[in-house]
């Protein structure tokens, strides 16, 4: 198992230096954690607990949230966060 990422992680992937965008970071950091939890389907934060796969689509989310928010928007058509979803889906859309 793995921890969800920190602010830090997405500091790196988006090279940010500094402090002046933190608070700004962990607010985008725990809304991408909450999609990743969504996107899941029935998470239960007391049992679950997340994957290499699913901290990474967080950062992932995070990244997309940071420098394309209508891309993060659209999240089901992006190819890598989509791949690190893959056979993590508990409960799927109908239509």
């Amino acid at each position: 198992m793995s921890d969800w990422p920190d602010a830090a992680e997405l500091k790196q992937v988006l090279d940010v230096t500094g402090d002046d965008w933190d608070l700004t970071l962990d607010r985008v950091l725990a809304a991408s954690v909450r999609k990743v939890k969504s996107d899941v389907g029935d998470w239960d934060d007391d049992v679950d607990e997340p994957d290499e796969n699913l901290s990474q689509a967080a950062l992932r989310m995070g990244e997309l949230l940071a420098l394309r928010p209508e891309a993060a928007a659209d999240s089901i058509k992006d190819p890598t966060y989509d791949r690190l979803l893959a056979g993590h889906r508990r409960v799927f859309g109908v239509g």
